[in-house]
């Protein structure tokens, strides 16, 4: 299963959740969420040898920006949440990059939109709707899971929380394929608490699964 932890910037955090047994770290580029890492933060060096693959997380970002700051921070993943084409996610994927595609779910018929991205995205990522982009900290009906018959894998966010390992041994889409925690594990917004991070990858780690990180 891929863990991906999201919305660092704090080094010494950011150092500390590096040690943990976590797939991808999560670093966030849109200046409207409090855990924005903006040009000039000074956690570069931090995120630079964090020692864990790399995602950047963009909203409607201009072409040059986004390629900035990806340079910048030698990113592995674009995650973009806003109302990027196919297009955009293509042309991220001949320039070498691995694409995560947010979708905000509500209803079944949200999972209708991820049909145009089948062929130009890596991953899918199905987060709890809400006003405006961000998180809502809340957990979207899981059951409407089964509704999604795409063939492009997905991670899930929203709600996640340390008490949340039960729930999610009971998901058994064949196409879930990682977590991706933020605000339920946090003591405040961009810092993580890492002994409840550790405790709950532990129990993460040991649930049955042939899911691996590709």
């Amino acid at each position: 299963m891929i863990i991906k932890v999201c919305g660092m910037r704090v080094p010494e955090n950011i150092r500390d959740i590096g040690t943990l047994d976590i797939d991808i770290m999560g670093f966030i580029f849109y200046p409207g969420s409090p855990r924005y890492v903006s040009e000039n933060d000074a956690g570069r060096d931090a995120i630079l040898a964090a020692g864990k693959k790399k995602a950047g997380v963009f909203v409607n970002e201009t072409p040059e920006k986004l390629n900035g700051c990806a340079r910048r921070y030698r990113l592995d993943y674009i995650q973009l949440h806003g109302n990027e084409s196919p297009g955009t996610c293509e042309t991220l994927k001949k320039q070498g990059y691995s694409v995560i595609k947010a979708f905000p779910v509500a209803a079944k018929a949200d999972f209708k939109l991820t049909e145009n991205y089948s062929c130009c995205v890596d991953y899918f990522l199905f987060d709890t709707k809400c006003v405006g982009y961000g998180g809502s900290g809340k957990r979207f009906d899981w059951h409407l899971l089964d509704e999604y018959k795409g063939d492009t894998p997905f991670l899930i966010s929203g709600g996640l929380t340390p008490d949340c390992v039960d729930d999610i041994r009971l998901l058994n889409h064949p196409l879930f394929s990682g977590i991706d925690l933020n605000s339920g594990f946090e003591t405040s917004p961009a810092v993580k608490d890492s002994v409840k991070l550790k405790d709950f990858i532990c129990k993460i780690r040991s649930l049955p699964s042939d899911m691996e990180l590709t």
